[in-house]
C-alpha cells in the first residue's frame, strides 16, 4: 500500500488525484455487508473507507503523517461528488459523505481526471541592448551632415572604401544599461535558477512568466529589516494594528508587553480566533493564485530537503512584498506558538501544531479553480514551512550574488565600450601594462666581499716558478 512519488512538474495535483483514485479502487478491501435485512456484495462502510484511506495518505510521501481524519473525510466527499464511489443504491454527486456505517461501492468505471489544456506560455527572452543598434526612431539616413568639398585626398579615401581596401565607418550608438534592463536580468536569472532546481525543460506549464514582476523580486531582496522581514513602502498595505498586536501577544505569550486589556479565562483562544478570522477572509491566499502550480510542483522535492528549501526560497521571492511580509509574520507566530510550552491549549479537539496547520493552510495556499487535493497539498506545504521557515524566507545569497555580479559585469562592459581609453587606463591588461610601463633592464648584481668563499682567509704565498 504505497504511493508512487510524484515529482515536480506540470499537472502535479491532477497526477496525485489519479494516483490516489487508482490505489483506492485497486486495494480498498471489499466484502459482504447487511443493511435492513438485505445483503450487499463487494461494498464497504464509510468508516472502513475512512480508516483505509487515512492510513494510505499518512504513509504516502506525497502527503505525510500530518493528514487528519477530517481531511480524509473531505477527500471522500469529493470522491462521491466525482463518482469515484457511489452508495449501494447507485446515488452519487449530491449525497453528503459522513464517517458512519453507510454502505458504498465502486461504480463499474471510475473516470480519471484529464490533464487540463493550457495555452502554452510564450518564453520571455531577455534582450540586452546592442551597442551598435540605433535607438528607436533614429536612423543614420536622417543624420545631418555638413557638405564636404571634394579634393584629391578625400576622393582617394572614398575610392579605397569602395574597392574594399578600408572598411567603411558608421555611427556607433552607445546605450546605457537602463533600470528596465536590470529588472529583466533579475527576472530571467531568478526563473532560470528555479527551472534548474526543479529539473524542468521549461516553466511554461508551471508558471505564467508574464505575471512575474521583477520589481517584487528586487524589493523582497533589498527592502528588508535586520530580522529579514520585508519593509513596505505603501503603509496602507500593512497588517492592521489590532491584528499585529494580537499576533505579538500570542507569539510572546505570556509576556504580552503590547497588551493593554485585562486577560480572562480563555482570552488566548479569543485572540487566536481574531487572527484566524482576519487571515481566513483574505481575498487571495498569501502564495497567490498564479503561483499555485509552482508551489505544488516544489512539493515534489520534499524528499530532497535542501533542494526543496532552495526552490521555496526562489518561489517566495516572486510574491508581492505585502504577501511576503504577512507570510513571514504569520509563520513566525505559528512556530513560536508550537514551541511555547506555557501556551494553554487553543482547541480541545486538536493539538497545537495540527491546529496551526488546519487553521491557516487554506489562507496560505489554495487554487482559484477547484482542485480536489488542494487541502491536502496545502497542509503538506504549511507543515514544511513551519519546520523550515527561517531558511525558506531568507534571501538566497547565491542567487543574489550571481545576479549582482552579472549586472556589474554588463556595466563594466558598457563602460569599456563607451570609453575605451579611460577603461584601459583604469583597468590595464597585461599587454597594455607592458606598453605603458616597459620593463627596465635589471642591474647586474654587485660583487660584495662576503660573496667570496673565504673572505677573511689570510693571504698565502703560492709556489713560484722561480726556484
Amino acid at each position: 500500500m504505497e504511493h508512487r512519488i510524484v515529482g515536480p512538474g506540470p499537472y502535479r495535483a491532477t497526477k496525485l488525484w489519479n494516483e490516489t483514485v487508482e490505489l483506492f479502487r485497486a486495494r480498498m478491501p471489499l466484502r459482504k455487508h447487511r443493511c435492513r435485512f438485505k445483503s450487499y456484495e463487494h461494498c464497504f462502510t464509510a468508516a472502513e473507507a475512512v480508516d483505509w484511506l487515512h492510513e494510505l495518505l499518512r504513509c504516502s510521501q506525497n502527503f505525510g503523517p500530518e493528514v487528519t481524519r477530517k481531511q480524509t473525510v473531505q477527500l471522500l466527499k469529493k470522491f462521491l461528488k466525482n463518482h469515484v464511489i457511489e452508495d449501494i443504491k447507485g446515488k452519487w454527486g449530491q449525497e453528503d459523505f459522513e464517517d458512519n456505517r453507510h454502505l458504498y461501492r465502486f461504480p463499474p468505471s471510475s473516470p480519471l481526471k484529464p490533464y487540463p489544456k493550457k495555452s502554452p506560455y510564450q518564453k520571455d527572452v531577455v534582450q540586452f541592448p546592442e551597442w551598435n543598434d540605433p535607438p528607436r526612431g533614429a536612423s543614420q539616413e536622417n543624420i545631418p551632415v555638413r557638405p564636404l568639398v571634394m579634393n584629391s585626398e578625400l576622393w582617394f579615401k572614398r575610392h579605397s572604401i569602395a574597392i574594399g581596401e578600408v572598411p567603411a565607418c558608421r555611427l556607433v550608438y552607445r546605450r546605457q544599461l537602463t533600470e528596465a534592463n536590470v529588472e529583466e536580468i533579475w527576472k530571467s536569472m531568478t526563473l532560470s535558477y528555479l527551472q534548474k532546481i526543479l529539473g524542468l525543460d521549461s516553466l511554461e506549464e508551471v508558471l505564467d512568466i508574464k505575471l512575474v514582476n521583477p520589481k517584487f523580486i528586487i524589493h523582497n531582496v533589498y527592502s528588508v529589516s535586520k530580522q529579514g522581514v520585508v519593509i513596505l513602502d505603501d503603509k496602507s498595505k500593512e497588517l492592521p494594528h489590532w491584528v499585529l498586536s494580537a499576533m505579538k501577544c500570542l507569539a510572546n505569550w505570556p509576556n504580552c508587553s503590547d497588551l493593554k486589556q485585562p486577560m480572562y479565562l480563555g482570552f488566548e483562544k479569543d485572540v487566536f480566533k481574531t487572527i484566524a478570522d482576519y487571515y481566513g477572509h483574505l481575498k487571495e491566499p498569501l502564495l497567490t493564485f498564479p503561483l499555485f502550480d509552482a508551489f505544488v510542483s516544489v512539493l515534489g522535492l520534499l524528499q530532497k530537503e535542501k533542494m526543496a528549501v532552495e526552490a521555496f526560497q526562489i518561489c517566495c521571492l516572486l510574491l508581492p512584498p505585502e504577501n511576503r511580509r504577512k507570510l513571514q509574520l504569520l509563520m513566525k507566530m505559528m512556530a513560536r506558538i508550537c514551541l511555547n510550552k506555557e501556551m494553554p491549549p487553543l482547541c480541545d479537539g486538536f493539538g497545537t501544531r495540527t491546529l496551526m496547520v488546519q487553521t491557516f493552510s487554506r489562507c496560505i495556499l489554495c487554487s482559484k479553480d477547484e482542485v480536489d487535493l488542494d487541502e491536502l497539498l496545502a497542509a503538506r506545504l504549511v507543515t514544511f514551512l513551519m519546520d523550515n521557515y527561517q531558511e525558506i524566507l531568507k534571501v538566497p545569497l547565491a542567487l543574489q550574488t550571481a545576479i549582482e555580479e552579472r549586472v556589474a559585469h554588463l556595466r563594466r562592459v558598457q563602460f569599456q565600450k563607451s570609453y575605451p581609453e579611460v577603461y584601459q587606463e583604469r583597468f590595464p591588461t597585461p599587454e597594455s601594462e607592458a606598453l605603458l610601463f616597459p620593463e627596465k633592464p635589471k642591474p647586474k648584481p654587485q660583487l660584495f666581499m662576503w660573496a667570496l668563499k673565504n673572505p677573511f682567509q689570510p693571504f698565502q704565498r703560492t709556489r713560484s716558478f722561480r726556484m
